[in-house]
């Protein structure tokens, strides 16, 4: 593909493979103001601080593209646009330095993100036993649901260091760069995103108790008489 036409394919993917860690980040402090803020909930999370946050988030998920993009268009000739190049971010990246400025920039979201999200689960989870008391059933089903919502967030933040290791693998060998960006793209991009309805599902009973009987492909008597006629 020529690289002019690369360039609008890269600036989307980069936005929308960078907004979703950010956007559940952003889910996180919602949350945590929710439980730990409970007050002051109704007074920040309004219809007007919301626009600004999703404006917010997708600026902040521009900043690495436009990073990039802003040293290779200063460096590059017009001829350059009409070459024939495999569309990936290693086409606008042509010098060392510039892979070390693109991993400086990934590395402080990480840190940035990770950081956030690890004190706010602290907190909630915190708040959340301090209020469950001794209902035991109620504290493991949130401690679930924060489980699984975490693993959802370590596999958003782990993408964040597959252009590292695409990088290097692109050095060796073509084959297998492509079979590492495939297996990055289901793991850390794809699967993410589908985890989302599997982790709200799972708090439904009965969602919960369909997903346990399929998933053994209805060998397990218990509750099948909730699901066959």
């Amino acid at each position: 593909m020529q690289v002019w036409l690369c360039l609008p394919l890269y600036i989307i993917s980069s936005l929308c493979t960078t907004v979703t860690p950010i956007t559940l980040t952003a889910m996180t402090l919602e949350r945590y103001v929710a439980i730990c803020l409970p007050l002051r909930h109704g007074e920040l999370c309004t219809q007007r601080n919301a626009l600004h946050c999703i404006l917010i988030m997708f600026s902040l998920s521009s900043i690495p593209a436009s990073v990039t993009l802003s040293i290779f268009f200063a460096i590059v000739t017009h001829s350059y646009y009409a070459q024939v190049r495999i569309c990936s971010v290693e086409t606008f990246i042509l010098q060392r330095w510039q892979s070390h400025v693109r991993s400086a920039v990934n590395q402080f979201y990480f840190l940035m993100m990770s950081v956030t999200i690890a004190v706010s689960y602290v907190k909630i989870m915190k708040v959340a036993k301090i209020a469950s008391g001794k209902n035991k059933k109620s504290t493991w089903k949130g401690l679930r649901t924060v489980v699984l919502h975490g693993f959802q967030l370590l596999l958003c933040l782990i993408q964040l260091w597959c252009p590292f290791i695409e990088a290097a693998v692109y050095q060796i060998d073509l084959m297998l760069y492509i079979n590492v960006r495939y297996f990055n793209y289901i793991a850390f991009i794809l699967a993410p995103r589908c985890l989302s309805p599997l982790i709200y599902g799972l708090r439904d009973e009965m969602f919960f108790l369909a997903l346990k009987y399929y998933a053994v492909f209805g060998l397990c008597k218990k509750n099948s008489s909730v699901f066959v006629d």
